[in-house]
Formats: structure tokens, C-alpha cells, sequence
């Protein structure tokens, strides 16, 4: 049996442990899973990409948006201005 070491953020460390403990699992058997379907597979057994929200203009109106709340702004938009903003 070998010993295999991975480094990851903290915070994403926790999640991944919350999730693996609400399956009933350990995280060595959520990367043994990993691994042997990855092996058999010969691929990645799940789609890897970018996820569009994360776009650099929502990040923006995300900045924006904090920082106002922080200002103790608050806008309303009605639901025209967010369907013009979604086709932008």
C-alpha cells in the first residue's frame, strides 16, 4: 500500500471532509474511488470546466454589489433591468 500526500486549501480541506462524512465515508475512500475510476476510465469521471458565472463581468457586479452593502447602499432593480442585464 503506498501513502500519497495532497495539499489543499483549508477551508476546501473542511468541505471536502463535511461532504465525505455526510457519505459515510473517509476522504482516503473518496480518492481511492477517485483514483480506480480514473484508472479504469482512463479520464477525469466528471466534466472539468469553467462555470460561467464566474465570468469577469458578474465577478464585477459581485465587487460592486459587496461594496455598496458595505456603504449601507441598497438598489432595487425591477425584474426588466435584470432580464436587460442576464442578455448583456
Amino acid at each position: 500500500m503506498a501513502t500519497v500526500s495532497i495539499r489543499m486549501d483549508d477551508n476546501l480541506k473542511r468541505d471536502v471532509e463535511n461532504v465525505c462524512d455526510e457519505l459515510g465515508l473517509s476522504m482516503t475512500a473518496a480518492f481511492t474511488i477517485f483514483a480506480k475510476k480514473l484508472s479504469r476510465e482512463k479520464r477525469i469521471p466528471f466534466d472539468v470546466s469553467i462555470d460561467p458565472f464566474y465570468n469577469d463581468m458578474n465577478m464585477a457586479a459581485l465587487h460592486e454589489s459587496i461594496e455598496q452593502m458595505a456603504k449601507g447602499k441598497t438598489i432595487a432593480k425591477s425584474m426588466e433591468e435584470l432580464e436587460a442585464m442576464a442578455d448583456e
